[in-house]
């Protein structure tokens, strides 16, 4: 059995976390057990850089890993078996979120990653937070995913209503690294608070969680398809409320910044929560450049194959968003050649391709 690596570091990105060492076990443990021989089939392991697990990205990430694979030994896809890419194996891989995912494809520390557009294009530009290191023009699209709506969460109690109630409050911003935290920081530009007139705190949605439900935190921002899981708990035991991001402060910063759109977070989306208006940005799948043209076609068919279509519907609310129709929505970094191969193939309208 020939194993092939299209990264130059599996250890570096699973260190330190306890789950993704176990995925990287069981990966290395299916590469044991595989038949072997000349008859052996190449093994590729692809990793997805999603999120924090009580985010979107992870449950999104690893519904579309399994779409996408087809270990050896796999039944067909027409009788029944899976219908990815022969040889692929994909795991999802829990990172800090947007930033620390395109740095890591740049890095070739990751095959793939979710980013929010908004983030790609910085980094693709070199601009924003990547402005003092330069653009990032080794990352390549596969797929605009999913609306991603932002979310202000306040403790129930706390006398956080809007905004500006934020002042003098301890709030996570979310960790270093993460998409939710650089759109924080300007939602809070735009209504003229700075970072010093919070009690700030850059925690994971994990930690956020379990620190405003012990009446630590009194707010935190996040970024994610609806519903998210951690907000879904606290929600359910009835300790949070949405605070809307309207009016002239989020119409200003959407004329300033327009991957922003208006969005709305429908009733009932999380229990006893009314219908709050917000802000979202896109959900986008990213890839590096170095990766094969074959393999980003063979990987992009998969996405789109009518059983991924069946696992994303069935596998989490969000799932149902992600539609080849919108695919390439909202994209500013190029996609690959693979997966223009493949949208062209399907009659798509392509954007021109890079110089």
């Amino acid at each position: 059995m020939r194993v092939i690596w299209h990264s130059r570091d599996l250890g570096s990105t699973v260190r330190g976390r306890a789950g993704s060492w176990l995925r990287a076990g069981l990966v290395l443990a299916l590469a044991v057990l595989l038949p072997s021989g000349p008859q052996a089939q190449d093994i590729t392991f692809f990793r997805i850089g999603t999120g924090s697990t009580g985010g979107t990205y992870f449950p999104i990430g690893g519904i579309i890993a399994s779409g996408i694979s087809k270990p050896p030994g796999s039944r067909e896809c027409d009788a029944g078996g899976s219908c990815g890419v022969p040889g692929l194996i994909a795991v999802a891989q829990s990172t800090e979120g947007s930033v620390a995912n395109v740095m890591g494809i740049a890095a070739g520390k990751l095959e793939s990653g979710f980013s929010q557009a908004d983030i790609s294009y910085w980094a693709y530009k070199g601009e924003g937070v990547f402005a003092k290191n330069g653009p990032i023009t080794s990352l390549r699209t596969v797929a605009n995913l999913f609306p991603e709506s932002m979310h202000l969460v306040a403790r129930r109690g706390s006398g956080i209503y809007s905004v500006q109630d934020l002042r003098g409050k301890r709030i996570s911003l979310d960790r270093e690294g993460s998409g939710t935290r650089v759109d924080g920081l300007l939602v809070l530009k735009a209504y003229g608070i700075e970072i010093q007139d919070l009690k700030a705190e850059a925690l994971s949605l994990g930690e956020a969680a379990d620190l405003l439900r012990a009446g630590d935190l009194d707010a935190f921002f996040m970024i994610a398809g609806t519903p998210a899981n951690a907000i879904v708990n606290l929600a359910d035991d009835a300790l949070i409320t949405l605070v809307p991001l309207d009016g002239p402060n989020a119409d200003k910063l959407r004329q300033e910044y327009p991957f922003f759109a208006k969005d709305r977070i429908p009733a009932g989306t999380y229990f006893n929560t009314a219908a709050t208006d917000t802000l979202s940005v896109g959900a986008q799948w990213l890839v590096s450049a170095e990766l094969p043209d074959e393999l980003v076609y063979q990987i992009t068919r998969a996405l789109w194959h009518p059983s991924t279509r069946r696992l994303l519907d069935g596998g989490h609310p969000k799932g149902k968003k992600i539609g080849v129709d919108t695919s390439l929505d909202g994209v500013a970094v190029p996609i690959h050649p693979g997966a223009r191969r493949y949208y062209g193939e399907a009659g798509m309208a392509l954007p021109p391709a890079p110089n």
